[in-house]
């Protein structure tokens, strides 16, 4: 793009988003579910190595935070890692857990959000899982948003893992199978859910320009709206996150019907 286009766009870019903040809708979603996708063909893109993707994807999460806050969304989930990214070559797995350790313990120092992890976190290395866990502790006193980090997160393993711990918890009450069976429904396998307690998301966007879930919040996203952006994660914008919010305020929502 010409340097004089770029010039452009610092000067009108702000006075655009104050507008728009200005003329936002009183409907805002609550909850707001995030797949940070296309750091690798960001990377791509600049000519750079899928590290300098996932670097450069990790720096944008923090003014995604602030931009939810600006506008008072409650919850935000953020999915960073995949179980299927776990099967990814050690060369590129390896930087990227560091990568993510790294944001997470940065947001954590941040004392403005409170951190919760959903995920299988017994696939992740035992050192991962421990400083992530560190981080999350350390904000558990935080009253600020919540911020639920996906990671290793997919949404089949959720919903195995929510109906394995619902059985252990009826085996140790000595429930038979065939009284569960009698009784289960939708609330008892929600209640064993990673986001057990939190409301349901509102809004799910999705970067990088790919429409498919993915595997993301499969359960939780059953009446939630969608929202694609064609810019990769780490060329999000405030404006882009304006816009998903301003879209998701004016639609008509009919939670499924």
């Amino acid at each position: 793009m010409a340097d004089w286009k770029r010039g452009l766009r610092r000067v009108l870019y702000p006075a655009y988003e104050s507008r728009m903040l200005r003329r936002m809708p009183d409907h805002l979603p609550r909850h707001v579910g995030v797949m940070l996708d296309g750091n690798r063909r960001w990377a791509r893109a600049v000519g750079r190595d899928t590290a300098h993707g996932h670097r450069a994807g990790a720096a944008n999460i923090e003014p995604l935070l602030g931009w939810c806050d600006e506008v008072g969304i409650q919850v935000v989930t953020l999915w960073l890692l995949s179980t299927d990214n776990l099967n990814r070559p050690e060369p590129e797995l390896a930087p990227l857990l560091q990568i993510i350790e790294e944001a997470v313990a940065s947001l954590a120092d941040q004392r403005r959000w409170r951190l919760h992890l959903v995920g299988a976190l017994d696939l992740l290395p035992a050192a991962t899982a421990e400083r992530l866990k560190r981080a999350a502790e350390e904000t558990a006193d935080v009253d600020g948003m919540l911020v639920n980090i996906a990671v290793p997160y997919g949404g089949r393993r959720e919903i195995a893992d929510a109906v394995r711990s619902l059985l252990l918890e009826h085996a140790e009450k000595g429930t038979s199978l065939e009284e569960l069976a009698g009784t289960l429904d939708v609330e008892h396998i929600a209640d064993h859910l990673y986001t057990k307690g939190q409301p349901d998301p509102d809004l799910v966007i999705r970067t990088s320009g790919e429409q498919r879930l993915g595997g993301f919040l499969l359960w939780q996203s059953a009446t939630s709206e969608f929202y694609f952006c064609e810019a990769y994660w780490p060329d999000f914008r405030r404006v882009d996150f304006l816009r998903a919010i301003r879209a998701y305020a004016l639609r008509e929502r009919r939670h499924g019907t």
